[in-house]
């Protein structure tokens, strides 16, 4: 990048702008393989053509137009104008390893003969403990859909089901969506949930949560399903497949009506399956099959128990406790 252009890049970040069609087509091309070839998720696609396309606005304002006219004191300069813009670290992170890939993808295909991010160290990132709800939260939060027969309606039938099949299989809010019919065995369970890179795995379901899911499927779901064609297990008003944001939007809602804290989600529900299982003494590598996770390391970070039940542990099995 050259001393014109790394003076114009010191400027902040301000917000999406044209990317130049080269970078563009570059960037679509980088994104398709990563689906097709490498089977990233969508929901990482969709991040990492986020950050690119910043990348791209940012680099067109500096009148960058060719990935190979990107040098490492003008990424550098971008990563900072990110901070800069109150960027959490762990996206700043994230769209780092975004342009790695594209770059080392470039290289491979014969586009790229040098690495300009090769010499930049990736951001040192906390090990946050995930938030979890107390079994006593989880309780209220369900409850929220127990109402009485008289007003029972599609939508408190379909609302229960996620709800469940959210903390009762550990499901991301993506997997619990994306569930079809030919998910779904006679009895309910276990569950097949395609996961990250569309990864199956199975999950069982405890007794409450298959017979939310078995009422919703006998009584809430065929006036839907009569609308449209879809196999989608959780629908929407129109009988198409409920979508992400809308899924995540009936959480809040029934966790505000809860009392719960207004920062709770879908995840945390996930996160409080896999805490409640092992602090109930559940198995390390059971609980990461049923999570979906590559590496038993990130099923460690549920191993936390708090201080008060390591001293009721301590005083009920040790000999002088």
């Amino acid at each position: 990048m050259s001393q014109r252009a790394n003076a114009r890049t010191s400027a902040r970040d301000d917000g999406p702008g044209p990317v130049p069609p080269r970078l563009d087509a570059d960037i679509a091309d980088f994104l398709d393989a990563m689906r097709v070839e490498a089977g990233l998720s969508r929901n990482t696609v969709s991040a990492y053509r986020s950050d690119l396309r910043s990348l791209g606005a940012w680099l067109g304002r500096a009148g960058v137009t060719e990935w190979g006219a990107l040098e490492e004191d003008g990424i550098i300069r971008w990563l900072g104008d990110r901070r800069g813009t109150g960027a959490a670290e762990t996206s700043v992170a994230r769209g780092l390893v975004a342009l790695r890939m594209l770059i080392r993808f470039q290289i491979a295909e014969g586009v790229l003969k040098r690495d300009p991010t090769a010499r930049i160290s990736s951001p040192r990132l906390r090990r946050l403990l995930p938030t979890t709800l107390t079994p006593e939260d989880v309780d209220s939060l369900l409850s929220v859909y127990a109402v009485p027969e008289a007003d029972v309606t599609w939508r408190t039938l379909r609302d229960r089901a996620l709800l469940e099949v959210l903390y009762a299989g550990g499901a991301r809010i993506s997997e619990a969506i994306g569930l079809t019919t030919d998910d779904l065995p006679p009895d309910l369970s276990p569950l097949r949930l395609h996961g990250k890179g569309d990864k199956m795995r199975v999950v069982p379901l405890g007794r409450t949560a298959r017979e939310a899911l078995d009422r919703w499927m006998r009584e809430g779901r065929p006036g839907l399903a009569s609308r449209g064609r879809a196999k989608a297990v959780f629908l929407s008003r129109s009988g198409r497949p409920l979508d992400r944001s809308s899924a995540w939007r009936r959480v809040k809602e029934a966790a505000g009506t809860a009392g719960l804290p207004p920062s709770t989600s879908p995840h945390d529900l996930r996160h409080s399956f896999a805490t409640h299982m092992l602090a109930g003494g559940a198995d390390l590598r059971a609980v990461q099959e049923m999570l979906g996770h590559a590496s038993i390391r990130t099923t460690e970070l549920y191993t936390h128990l708090d201080e008060g039940h390591i001293r009721t542990v301590h005083q009920m099995h040790h000999p002088r406790g």
